[in-house]
């Protein structure tokens, strides 16, 4: 992985890093954190931002918080870090060394609730899909919500045929 994020540096392009599971975090900690100097984006969800700022003494429970302090960990090159976290149906977290926003998530009825996993690499393949297309922020979280919102009502990860997004 830190071939490839340096390679990402030098070839002026973006590198993405989600911090996967709590296990990664706690016993990866020191590639992780090779790695991390070269993200320009990182994804996680709640506990796994909880369980990054117990793993490298940022003792914080805000979310806001934490993800502000993760965007301002050491970083290579001029791209500002930008640290997304998901909570769920709660507000989604997005931090960068000098701002953080919060953008709600469209409700889903509890009984369309089919299968949550998932849920969080579909938020990220949206997400990285829309910036991809050169999307601002907000529709790159739009796009994330809307990947995550349509695997949670399916058994399995699988999409409908004609997605409904733009």
């Amino acid at each position: 992985m830190l071939e490839v994020a340096q390679h990402a540096l030098q070839n002026n392009k973006r590198f993405s890093l989600n911090l996967g599971a709590l296990f990664l975090i706690e016993f990866f900690k020191d590639p992780m954190m090779q790695v991390f100097p070269y993200c320009d984006y990182i994804f996680g969800n709640e506990d796994e931002a909880a369980k990054f700022a117990e793993v490298h003494g940022l003792n914080n429970s805000n979310m806001e918080e934490i993800a502000q302090q993760m965007a301002n960990l050491p970083k290579e090159g001029t791209n500002p870090r930008t640290v997304v976290i998901t909570q769920g149906k709660n507000n989604t977290v997005v931090a960068t060394p000098t701002e953080v926003r919060t953008f709600a998530v469209n409700p889903i009825e509890e009984s369309r609730i089919i299968d949550t996993n998932g849920a969080g690499d579909a938020f990220v393949g949206g997400f990285l899909a829309m910036l991809l297309k050169g999307n601002d922020l907000e529709k790159c979280v739009n796009g994330g919500h809307y990947a995550a919102g349509e695997i949670i009502q399916r058994s399995g990860c699988v999409f409908p045929s004609e997605p409904a997004f733009e």
